[in-house]
C-alpha cells in the first residue's frame, strides 16, 4: 500500500525541536517550541494542578466514559472563564460548550460542524497565522483565503487594510481570529478595534471563529477576554475554541473546549445536538483527566485563586524577558530597532530577524528560531539571554 506513496513532510516546528535535541552544542537554545518554560528551562507542572490531582485521586471512583460533550460542570466552568461570571450569554443560555482533545480538537470539531451546514463557505485566515490553522480547515474540506493583519514594515497591524477586506467577505463565510496573543506575531487588536470588527461581522453576516488558546498570557485572564465579550454583546452566532494547554500547562493532557454562541437558548439547544453528533463520529468522548483537572481548579475558589497567582507570575516572567531582550540588544549598539518587541503580547514575538540571520544563528550558535523569525520569549532565561543577544548582535554586525 505504501511503497508508491511519498512521505509527508515533517511539521516545521516539531522538526526544529528534533534538530535541537540532536545538536551537540552545549550552549544551544530552543526559541522555536511553542510552550511556556521556566527560568530553569523546564515545562512546569503548576502547583494548583498538583493540588487538583490530589483531590481527584481521593474523589475519583470510575474510569467510565464521560458524556459526549464532557462533564456539564466542565462546560459551566469554561463559559465562566471565557465570558466572565454573570455574563448575559450564560444567563440567557445562548452558549453550549463541549470538552475536546485540546485546542486543536476544538478547532477541528468546529470546522467539521461548520462544513456540515456551510459546505460552500470559505475560511479566512490572518496573514500570518498559526501554521496548523490551514491544515485543520483544509482537512475538513474548506478552501481558505487570507486577510491582511501583520505589517512587517511597521511591526504593527495592517488595520485599515484588514477592515477593508473584512467588509468584502460575504455572508456565510468563516473568519478566524486570534482572540489574544496572536501567534506568531504577538500583535493584538485593542478594545476599540475589536468593536469595529464585531460591527462589521454583524453587518456583513459572516461567522467569527475565535481561537482563544492563550487566555491569561496577554494582560490577565479578565482583560484577555475582550474579543469574546465584544462579539458576545452583538448577539450574533460565533464560535470559540479554547485550551488549557497553555494557561494551566496541561500540554500532554489535551484539555480544550469548543463553545458555540447562538442568538437564543432554543437555537443553542439545536446547536448542542449537532455538536454532539459531530463529536460522536470524530472521537465519541473526550479524554477525562485534563478536563477534570481544569474543572476542579475552576470550581474550587482556593485553587482558582492559586492558579491566578501562578499565571500572573508566568506573565510577569514573559514581560521581563521581553524587556531584557530589547535592553540587551540596545546595549550592543545594533543598527536595528527592536523596541516593538516590548509592545507585543503573549509567548511569541516576530523578531524581525531575516531568514539569513535565522539560519546563521542555528548553524553557528545552536540558537533555534522558527523560519520567519518567530521567537518564543519564554525560551529565554536569565542564564541564556546574554548568549542569545551576543549571538544576534554578532550576526547583525
Amino acid at each position: 500500500m505504501w511503497k508508491n506513496v511519498t512521505a509527508a513532510p515533517p511539521d516545521s516546528i516539531l522538526g526544529l525541536t528534533e534538530a535541537f535535541r540532536n545538536d551537540p552544542n552545549p550552549e544551544k537554545v530552543n526559541l522555536g517550541v511553542g510552550v511556556y518554560m521556566t527560568d530553569e528551562g523546564t515545562v512546569p507542572i503548576l502547583g494548583c494542578v498538583t493540588d487538583a490531582e490530589r483531590i481527584l485521586l481521593g474523589r475519583e471512583q470510575s474510569k467510565g466514559y464521560l458524556p459526549i460533550a464532557g462533564d456539564p460542570l466542565f462546560g459551566t466552568c469554561v463559559q465562566k472563564l471565557i465570558f466572565g461570571p454573570g455574563s448575559e450569554v450564560i444567563r440567557s443560555g445562548r452558549a453550549t460548550t463541549a470538552h475536546t482533545p485540546g485546542g486543536t480538537g476544538a478547532l477541528r470539531v468546529g470546522a467539521e460542524l461548520l462544513k456540515t451546514f456551510l459546505p460552500d463557505a470559505t475560511v479566512w485566515l490572518s496573514t500570518p497565522t498559526w501554521a496548523n490553522h490551514k491544515g485543520i480547515f483544509s482537512a475538513a474540506g474548506f478552501p481558505f483565503q487570507e486577510y491582511p493583519y501583520y505589517n512587517p514594515e511597521t511591526k504593527g497591524l495592517k488595520y485599515d487594510e484588514m477592515l477593508e477586506r473584512l467588509k468584502q467577505i460575504p455572508a456565510g463565510d468563516i473568519v478566524l481570529f486570534h482572540a489574544c496573543c496572536h501567534n506568531p506575531s504577538g500583535v493584538d487588536l485593542n478594545g476599540h478595534q475589536w468593536q469595529e470588527v464585531a460591527e462589521i461581522a454583524t453587518e456583513k453576516g459572516w461567522i467569527p471563529f475565535l481561537d482563544f488558546a492563550y487566555q491569561g498570557f496577554g494582560s490577565s485572564i479578565d482583560e484577555d477576554r475582550i474579543a469574546v465579550e465584544t462579539f458576545a454583546r452583538k448577539g450574533i452566532n460565533f464560535f470559540v475554541a479554547s485550551s488549557f494547554s497553555k494557561n494551566l500547562g496541561l500540554y500532554s493532557e489535551r484539555a480544550g473546549a469548543i463553545t458555540l454562541i447562538s442568538s437564543g437558548s432554543e437555537e443553542s439547544a439545536i446547536a448542542a445536538s449537532h455538536l454532539k453528533k459531530t463529536i460522536r463520529v470524530c472521537y465519541s468522548n473526550p479524554p477525562a483527566h485534563g478536563g477534570l483537572i481544569a474543572m476542579t481548579i475552576l470550581s474550587e475558589p482556593a485553587l482558582e485563586q492559586a492558579w491566578r497567582k501562578e499565571l500572573t507570575a508566568i506573565c510577569t516572567r514573559i514581560i521581563s524577558m521581553r524587556n531584557a531582550l530589547v535592553d540587551r540588544l540596545d546595549s550592543h549598539g545594533i543598527d536595528q530597532d527592536f523596541s516593538f518587541i516590548r509592545k507585543q503580547r503573549g509567548l511569541f514575538s516576530f523578531s524581525g530577524l531575516s531568514p539569513e540571520t535565522v539560519s546563521w544563528l542555528r548553524n553557528n550558535k545552536g540558537i533555534y528560531v522558527v523560519e520567519g523569525g518567530r521567537i518564543n520569549i519564554a525560551g529565554l532565561t536569565t542564564k541564556n539571554i546574554d548568549y542569545v543577544c551576543d549571538s544576534i548582535a554578532e550576526a547583525l554586525k
